[in-house]
């Protein structure tokens, strides 16, 4: 986990972050700001889903649709900058991962059957590239890019934050840890 995070906020920070600014699109941090405010209203609903775990440990006995729609509207908005930047394409997947697991553990909880499960795992695994359909095909979001990648690296920076604070027991840093993030660093400073 701390590697994602560290990978995550390192393909933010290097790569999205300075092409945002470059536009001298005013207001761009006012963006970035709304993006993390609007991922923490999204963690209500998904219960922090998106760093890896959940909060509030209960078994759930029904389909977790507020989890699910605010897990696909998280993937979505993260996947319009992959079109520009293919390499944030790898943090994305890499973050998904535990995404995937949980949302997956909820689905059998909530005692889906394996077609349904299949179909709402079909459904969350595609909005990523929806989304980058949508930023590449749709001309009003093409007008846009600046600020709805501004809004997405907001996202990314609460979220890669989170999971580098919270990717450990006690929330404590060891050798593993800064070992972990320091890879995940130079990694994608690599990209």
């Amino acid at each position: 986990m701390a590697f994602s995070g560290s990978f995550l906020l390192s393909l933010t920070v290097l790569h999205l972050l300075p092409e945002v600014y470059e536009s001298h699109t005013e207001s761009i941090g006012i963006f970035i700001m709304c993006g993390i405010l609007f991922q923490i209203i999204l963690e209500f609903f998904s219960q922090g889903a998106e760093h890896g775990h959940v909060h509030g440990h209960d078994k759930m006995t029904r389909m977790p649709w507020l989890l699910f729609i605010s897990l696909c509207i998280h993937a979505f908005l993260e996947g319009f900058p992959v079109g520009h930047h293919e390499d944030l394409a790898y943090g994305i997947a890499i973050h998904h991962l535990p995404i995937a697991i949980i949302l997956t553990t909820f689905f059998i909880q909530a005692e889906l059957n394996k077609t349904a499960l299949f179909f709402f795992m079909l459904m969350f695994a595609i909005m990523t590239p929806l989304g980058t359909l949508a930023s590449d095909s749709l001309p009003i979001l093409n007008q846009y890019y600046t600020q709805i990648t501004a809004v997405v690296i907001g996202i990314l920076f609460h979220i890669s934050s989170t999971i580098i604070f919270e990717s450990s027991e006690g929330h404590k840093f060891n050798i593993a840890k800064i070992s972990m993030i320091i890879l995940g660093i130079v990694l994608a400073s690599f990209l």
